[in-house]
């Protein structure tokens, strides 16, 4: 995925896409909510459960937010469309053990496939007529698929840098919440 295409300019500056040292973009968790098509209830409960856990950054206390690869997105949409299969989420836990074993260019060419019970890891066109020849398929889920999908809702959303190094001649320091706002309250009163 170029996330440089179609901008005139350095990644990251006019495209909304933020783009780490690394090359890695994180995604916020309403990114990853509306580019999946899940509540953040769901998404959150995923997080806490370990069911997907964000590769990039996972929440550490208050105030902080988690990072999601496009990778996880591509987890993500894959839960959402087997619990909407209704699969239970022990086979779906199954399935995602297995699909984390992969690299994101492997995860296109899998399809899984599921008879209600078990999820089935294809990997070959071949492996699919066989499994559907048997009877064990009820409906299958080209993780391809899921890839452009997500491509297609992420051009449109933003991501943010996955390494968030300060420059070294910033003099400044960054200012937290609370700091902030205990500024603005002495300029309040100070008039």
């Amino acid at each position: 995925m170029d996330e440089s295409a179609g901008s005139g300019s350095a990644p990251g500056v006019d495209d909304g896409i933020g783009i780490g040292e690394d090359g890695t973009v994180g995604y916020r968790g309403v990114t990853a909510c509306h580019a999946v098509g899940i509540s953040y209830r769901q998404l959150d409960y995923w997080a806490r459960t370990q069911l997907v856990v964000p590769s990039i950054r996972d929440a550490s206390g208050s105030g902080t937010q988690r990072l999601y690869s496009f990778r996880d997105l591509v987890v993500l949409k894959v839960v959402k469309s087997l619990l909407d299969a209704g699969v239970s989420l022990q086979n779906i836990r199954k399935a995602i053990e297995t699909l984390r074993s992969h690299g994101v260019e492997d995860l296109a060419g899998i399809t899984l496939i599921s008879d209600g019970t078990t999820v089935y890891d294809c990997r070959s066109p071949e492996e699919v007529v066989d499994l559907l020849q048997g009877g064990q398929g009820v409906f299958g889920i080209a993780i391809g698929g899921a890839f452009k999908e997500i491509q297609g809702s992420l051009s449109h959303l933003p991501g943010e840098p996955a390494v968030f190094a300060r420059p070294a001649a910033d003099p400044e320091p960054v200012e937290s919440f609370g700091d902030e706002l205990a500024a603005r309250r002495a300029r309040r009163r100070a008039g």
